[in-house]
């Protein structure tokens, strides 16, 4: 019976992320690959079988550069409930001005998914996980946060509040593109702390249906202000390991994260918004370029099938 890997690859500079909710020690994907040749009832006309489905994941994390020593203010959660519950929530560093460190509410936050991801009345709704969730939550702060769920029928149950995102990739293309929710350019929404702030309420919920060799990509703004849908495309498929596609999507988020000449999502965002360099620079031919620098979560998930 195929189940859910999880192997998260970290930088050595910075320190071990705390991960919940893994569950027992999970197969590698070549066993997991001979368990479904050898458990899998193939359908017949008379007994029709609809395999259930489930991810293998990877996850490769790289704090902003001034954040190494502290490991960074994103975080996030794999679980194997279902077909895998998967999160990421990305911590406002604003709250560093009032002496609060900006990475307690996020790492909190999905703390607390992790304790509520099977709870009875959330049943895989992704919307009330944030709710539960957001409500236990004590720690001073805000994140940005999306959320979803496999079902085994292979239905993807996604809320986001805010910029993280979420790819879904399926025969060289992107048949799905989570929807950020901002204020204004580069203020997000996000769950807080404070009374007033989004809430639940304010997520934007999505559901789609998976296939097996589906492939998603979820992560926090620093790798979609930094790396094309197209990037991720091609990196994806130099990759059959999801440890390795997800370690090389952060590396590539770094890398044109750090380069002022590269024409990133970000730039090209912030030039669309009215953004840009003073008219003395336009004159030279220059334009508003360059990547982002932030922290770096990126997960990548398989879908497969037992």
């Amino acid at each position: 019976m195929a189940v859910p890997i999880f192997r998260a690859s970290v930088p050595h500079s910075r320190p071990a992320i705390t991960i919940h909710s893994l569950g027992p020690s999970l197969p590698t994907l070549h066993e997991t690959s001979k368990n479904r040749r050898l458990l899998f009832c193939a359908p017949s006309e008379h007994n029709p079988v609809r395999p259930s489905l489930s991810f293998c994941v990877g996850v490769h994390l790289i704090p902003h550069p001034s954040k190494v020593d502290r490991g960074g203010e994103d975080a996030f959660f794999v679980s194997s409930y279902k077909g895998g519950a998967l999160a990421v929530a990305d911590g406002v560093s604003g709250w560093a001005e009032q002496n609060v460190d900006p990475s307690m509410f996020p790492q909190e936050l999905m703390t607390n998914f992790s304790d509520l991801v099977e709870d009875e009345e959330v049943n895989s709704d992704p919307q009330i996980l944030i709710r539960k969730a957001h409500a236990a939550t004590s720690s001073i702060g805000s994140a940005t946060v999306i959320v979803a769920i496999l079902e085994r029928n292979g239905i993807l149950k996604i809320a986001n509040v805010g910029d993280c995102g979420l790819r879904v990739i399926r025969a060289g293309r992107v048949v799905f593109s989570s929807i950020p929710q901002e204020h204004y350019f580069d203020c997000p929404y996000q769950l807080s702390s404070e009374v007033i702030s989004q809430t639940y309420l304010d997520a934007k919920v999505s559901s789609m249906e998976l296939i097996e060799g589906d492939t998603i990509v979820m992560g926090s703004d620093g790798l979609f202000d930094n790396v094309f849908d197209h990037e991720m495309i091609s990196t994806l498929a130099q990759f059959k390991d999801v440890v390795e596609a997800a370690k090389a999507l952060a590396n590539l988020a770094s890398i044109h994260a750090k380069d002022s000449n590269f024409d990133s999502p970000y730039a090209l965002e912030a030039r669309s918004r009215g953004f840009d360099i003073p008219w003395w620079k336009k004159i030279l031919g220059r334009k508003l370029t360059g990547g982002k620098l932030d922290d770096i979560t990126v997960i990548v998930g398989q879908v497969v099938s037992s």
